[in-house]
């Protein structure tokens, strides 16, 4: 039949995943076909007209069903684009929380010093009346050597409140509390920070294309990817980190909030908020155990040397987080950013995926970049991650662009494209998956995965791991962690060293045509083949310039150094096989 309704804004030629994003029709939608309630099965079907998907939905079952549909989205008239702006407003904080006359009586402890990079903590027992989530504001106004700033405090349970502080200065540090809870305003106090030789501090971009530690050391993030690991039963938690500790990677991609998505399905111990799924949850509460354990997890993975890219938002969610409004995702993005800012391994990502929320636009992301920034005295790094649209990474907020592939098979190949379009830092946190299921971003295999991580190097980014092989219980590592049984995890720690050992951050150079190189020429270049298998290449380069040469078998692991030194017009003889890169550096003289 013709699905097409005369007075609506849609024909049925549109995709599917378009109208979703109108809230209006998304709810008739899913009052027809209640399979699109299901974020798997939304997404899967995003991708074809929604005519098609009507005619073949279980849920309609005839030709006057499917008509029914029709005239109910003509009823809405033009398609609408949402945000969350519309419930926005201040949430109520009492200037009277507690008795008039109260003067500053709350016990507080905190150290006399704290090294370099480590964490100030000062914690206050104080009133628990009421909601203290939303009642109470709590911050430290703080004197530095580098200047003052102000630090958001938080509320931890039980009459607990805590502020903490990344101490990135030595010398003298004196603070003075601020509070509309009388018992908590008005506390001072002070504390040395003493020198660290060993502490590095947070990663902060570095020449606008790279990234390093706070004390300057050069920092390569080779990322990985486990959404939901910190939401599973202690052993595979355990299991996830020490898999980290024997893998070359040192950025993880981790959701704060719980993910339901295709091997996604199991409930976490715990709830970012007070409440269950059965009887709902206090968005005005958040559960402490929950957070709790989430810092213990940032942690670990501190003492491992590895960063926690946090995932604030995303759309694979059956418990209402991803659609909470204005007012909650705003006291949820505070309270987050106050807990987590003092850890020095976090990034933040404002979310997996923005643009399959169609609850929000693009002033609520924008909202809440702002909201990070005033909150983290650190400054973290600060980013967000697209699915098919990406976002504008030229604004001033964002750090650096944190990428998904737009095509099944361009993605690191576009990496020069994308640094010059924004003038930041590339890290493609997406390339796709090696493993085995269904879906083509999940199925690509571990020669094809270091492929694209070497080709990505080579034109001066980041491309991130993941992998998505079928296991019993759906412990896929790219959803909660566990094992990595892939065969790119071992290659990828050969490039890692590669990297890490030169001279120089990987600047895209133009040597070759038809193979990207990267380095100083004169000094240090690496050139990379990729999928050709050259005999031999000839080369002309400054003859002033004698340099040795390594060929770096990629996919086997092996580097060989070639005897003697090469300059002006010369050959180098190769293997025939794909996968090599040749590394030149210049000669001692």
């Amino acid at each position: 039949m013709n699905t097409t309704a005369t007075n609506s804004g849609y024909s049925g030629e549109e995709k599917l995943g378009a109208v979703l994003r109108d809230k209006r029709a998304r709810a008739v939608l899913e009052r027809h076909m209640p399979e699109l309630k299901n974020i798997s099965d939304a997404l899967v079907l995003g991708g074809h007209p929604l005519g098609l998907v009507a005619r073949t939905s279980p849920a309609l079952a005839s030709p006057q069903a499917v008509e029914a549909l029709f005239e109910d989205l003509s009823a809405l008239g033009e398609p609408t684009t949402d945000s969350a702006e519309d419930d926005m407003g201040s949430a109520p904080v009492s200037r009277s929380y507690e008795a008039e006359g109260t003067v500053a009586t709350a016990r507080v402890r905190y150290p006399q010093s704290v090294s370099r990079f480590g964490v100030f903590e000062i914690v206050f027992d104080g009133p628990r009346h009421g909601n203290p989530f939303i009642d109470v504001q709590l911050a430290l106004r703080l004197e530095r050597p580098e200047g003052p700033v102000e630090v958001p405090g938080f509320y931890d349970g039980d009459g607990t409140y805590r502020v903490r502080y990344l101490v990135e200065s030595e010398g003298a540090h004196r603070f003075v509390s601020v509070s509309n809870a009388p018992s908590m305003h008005g506390v001072e106090g002070e504390f040395e920070a003493l020198a660290d030789a060993d502490a590095r501090g947070p990663v902060r971009i570095q020449d606008r294309f790279h990234f390093a530690y706070a004390n300057g050391e050069r920092f390569v993030p080779v990322g990985t990817t486990a959404y939901a690991w910190t939401h599973q039963e202690v052993g595979l938690e355990e299991q996830t980190l020490r898999t980290l500790a024997a893998s070359p990677f040192n950025k993880i991609r981790m959701c704060i909030f719980p993910k339901s998505y295709v091997f996604n399905e199991n409930e976490p111990s715990f709830y970012p908020f007070c409440g269950n799924p059965d009887d709902g949850f206090d968005l005005e509460r958040f559960d402490v155990r929950y957070w709790q354990h989430l810092e213990q997890r940032v942690r670990d993975l501190s003492e491992r040397g590895i960063q926690a890219d946090l995932i604030l938002f995303h759309p694979y969610d059956r418990w209402g987080f991803a659609d909470m409004g204005a007012l909650a995702d705003d006291r949820y993005v505070r309270y987050a950013v106050a807990r987590l800012a003092a850890f020095e391994n976090v990034w933040w990502s404002l979310a997996n995926e923005y643009d399959l929320m169609p609850s929000k636009a693009e002033a609520d992301w924008e909202r809440f970049a702002s909201i990070v920034n005033e909150n983290d005295p650190t400054g973290h790094l600060l980013s967000i991650h697209n699915c098919f649209e990406f976002y504008d990474y030229a604004r001033e907020w964002v750090t650096h662009a944190s990428i998904q592939r737009q095509d099944i098979y361009k993605t690191a190949e576009m990496t020069d494209e994308w640094r010059t379009r924004w003038g930041k830092a590339v890290v493609i946190d997406e390339c796709a998956y090696e493993g085995d299921i269904d879906q083509g971003w999940g199925n690509i295999t571990g020669q094809e995965m270091v492929r694209r991580f070497w080709e990505g190097a080579v034109r001066g980014g980041y491309v991130g791991h993941g992998e998505t092989y079928l296991r019993e219980n759906d412990e896929l590592w790219w959803s909660k962690g566990g094992e990595l049984i892939g065969s790119s995890p071992a290659r990828i720690s050969l490039l890692r060293e590669v990297i890490e050992s030169a001279p120089t951050a990987m600047e895209p150079i133009d040597l070759e045509w038809d193979c990207p190189s990267a380095g100083i020429p004169g000094r240090y270049v690496l050139t990379y083949f990729g999928s050709h298998q050259p005999r031999f290449r000839r080369f002309l380069w400054d003859p002033a310039v004698a340099y040795t040469v390594d060929i770096i078998d990629t996919w086997n692991m092996t580097v060989d150094r070639l005897p003697g030194t090469f300059s002006g017009r010369f050959t180098i003889e190769l293997p025939g096989r794909p996968f090599i890169a040749l590394r030149f550096q210049a000669a001692s003289r």
